[in-house]
């Protein structure tokens, strides 16, 4: 294992973002700097696709935004007022440059761009299909199998094949799409993955979170939704709703985890949600102690939540160092040995001696848990207590975020008092399931219609998963190796 696999592999995976603009003179720049306020959800690759009224325009590169979007020689080579970007971090195919999005075709109706948050649960199986019909896969990412059904419809205009395509996909996605003349955005029937509309002088916007927006001074307009079609035009913004209604189930941990704590999602603040989280976490397994501390970054407004809660001060024991680059170092058994160091290290006089409550959103492998614990008492705390801010994750998620298989996830092969052997602690506590939907403002968990998308607490998944059956579960992507 790598150093870099080592540091980030016990955390969930953060799943891509998408930016398109419609109408703007400055569209790639804007859609540069949206992509950046989305760098949270993917820092593997980054992609814009522009539109100048006669040709398309594309750079994408592997890396952060930063790294190649902040020049004006590549702004200024994505002309027009028309552009599509994502930030990706890959849940099927692997970090290639022919995987970054979008991803571009020319179809007989013309240019055709797509960029894809949210993961395809019987891609596998629509690739095999195509490439038996005579398909010829470029890449190894499932948004492939779009453009490929976007240019086998028979329908004759550009949204109905759009449309046509969708009918085809099983899982989830927020999907938006470029033409030479449309802004095309389309969320999954359950509306697992988000979707925004936004607005700029009059130019319109699609975007993963509204903290796109805020970067750029544009204005929320309303989330998209679920299992409706946008359309994005000269004459405004058209509404389509193609499919029968279903129940909306957005996924769970973007509230938990996945969105910027500043954005806004289902009408609630991703702060303040967390925040609940934390409180509803203290009325459940409150526990006798001197501080409250989060583990950083992503467990800081479920930690004030608790110490609001139970009155126990809340301090920053764990500061954690933002500038460790993905080749920091050589990964020597002698520097991969400092571990969990390398980002974070525990604030001496903040525990020294004290009765410490950790706070954090969730547990994967739990290996991460196991070295910041050592790391504490290793800094003179007397107790170390853990809550988290979620339920146990005992399930693989297949809609966009990378999780372990399951046998891999410590709470799908462990009890409670294992768990909490296993991380050294003190005492360890989990908020319920019922205790998520609390702090999201309902009595409990509806088990006859769920009100989200929660697998990974629950094994109750909202879609088939075709490509987990038979043979699909081990199909090859690619026969095509790069060098690296």
């Amino acid at each position: 294992m790598t150093l870099d696999q080592d540091l980030h592999a016990d955390r969930l995976r953060e799943e891509c973002g998408v930016f398109g603009i419609y109408g703007h003179p400055d569209a790639a720049a804007l859609t540069a700097l949206g992509l950046h306020a989305l760098q949270h959800r993917g820092q593997e690759a980054a992609g814009i696709v522009s539109f100048d009224g006669e040709r398309f325009q594309t750079e994408r590169r592997l890396g952060l935004v930063g790294d190649h979007f902040s020049s004006a020689k590549v702004i200024n080579r994505l002309k027009g007022n028309l552009a599509l970007g994502h930030v990706r971090y890959s849940t099927t195919g692997e970090t290639i440059l022919r995987n970054v999005q979008p991803l571009f075709a020319e179809l007989a109706a013309g240019g055709f761009a797509v960029a894809h948050n949210g993961n395809l649960t019987n891609g596998l199986t629509l690739r095999r299909e195509l490439i038996s019909q005579g398909a010829i896969c470029q890449s190894t990412s499932d948004t492939e199998v779009i453009l490929h059904l976007v240019a086998r419809s028979q329908k004759t205009r550009i949204v109905e094949r759009y449309i046509d395509a969708l009918r085809t996909l099983e899982g989830a996605y927020a999907l938006v799409a470029l033409t030479n003349k449309k802004l095309i955005g389309a969320r999954d029937p359950h509306g697992i993955r988000p979707l925004i509309l936004g607005e700029i002088n009059g130019a319109y916007i699609l975007c993963s979170e509204t903290c796109a927006l805020d970067i750029i001074g544009a204005r929320f307009v309303r989330e998209i939704e679920n299992g409706e079609v946008v359309v994005i035009s000269d004459e405004g913004v058209e509404s389509l709703r193609p499919f029968p209604r279903q129940p909306v189930r957005p996924c769970i941990f973007e509230y938990i985890y996945f969105s910027r704590p500043d954005s806004m999602l289902g009408g609630r603040s991703i702060y303040e949600v967390r925040k609940a989280m934390g409180r509803e976490l203290a009325r459940e397994s409150s526990i006798a102690a001197d501080v409250v501390v989060p583990i950083p970054d992503s467990g800081v407004p479920a930690a004030l939540g608790f110490a609001q809660e139970t009155s126990i001060p809340f301090e920053l024991g764990i500061i954690r160092n933002h500038y460790v680059g993905r080749t920091f170092i050589e990964p020597t058994q002698t520097i991969r040995s400092l571990g969990v160091k390398l980002k974070h290290n525990a604030n001496r006089a903040a525990v020294r001696d004290k009765r410490v409550v950790l706070v954090d959103d969730s547990i994967v492998r739990g290996t991460t848990s196991v070295k910041i614990v050592r790391m504490m008492y290793e800094a003179g705390a007397r107790e170390v207590h853990m809550r988290i801010s979620s339920p146990p994750i005992k399930h693989p998620d297949f809609y966009g975020i990378d999780t372990p298989e399951q046998k891999a996830l410590l709470a799908a092969t462990h009890s409670l008092e294992e768990m909490r052997d296993y991380i050294g602690v003190t005492s360890l506590a989990f908020l319920s399931v019922d205790g998520i939907y609390r702090a999201m403002g309902y009595p409990g968990r509806d088990n006859a219609r769920p009100q989200f998308t929660d697998h990974c607490f629950t094994g109750d998944y909202p879609t088939h998963l075709t490509d987990l059956a038979g043979e699909n579960r081990k199909q090859q992507l690619s026969l095509l190796a790069e060098a690296g």
